[in-house]
């Protein structure tokens, strides 16, 4: 039988309305959000969203990359996440999607 995991998750959530939350393990969200919060700046024209896990990527060391798995997928999860906690915003008419912190977002 397998045991039940017991490592504490964070439940990230998504703008789109019809999507169901997911949960991830709280170090790799605090990890990530972490690496968000200093890439992403407070004023426009901001950083392309396509750009996000390239650059939280340059902000983890060796370990914590190797253990966190698919950086991509995971700056998406907790990008995402950001939005619908105001963290982050998206810059309209910018083409690609382009991010911003509030300025309270600190």
């Amino acid at each position: 039988m397998a045991k039940p995991d017991s490592e504490p998750k964070t439940l990230c959530y998504t703008p789109t309305a019809d999507k169901k939350p997911t949960r991830i393990p709280t170090w790799k969200y605090a990890a990530i959000r972490s690496a968000v919060l200093r890439v992403v700046p407070e004023c426009p024209p901001g950083i392309a969203a396509k750009d996000l896990p390239g650059l939280v990527a340059q902000q983890l060391d060796a370990h914590t990359k190797q253990k966190i798995g698919s950086i991509s997928w995971h700056t998406t999860t907790v990008k995402l996440n950001m939005e619908v906690d105001g963290e982050l915003l998206r810059l309209p008419k910018l083409k690609p999607q382009h991010l911003i912190r509030p300025p309270s977002a600190h």
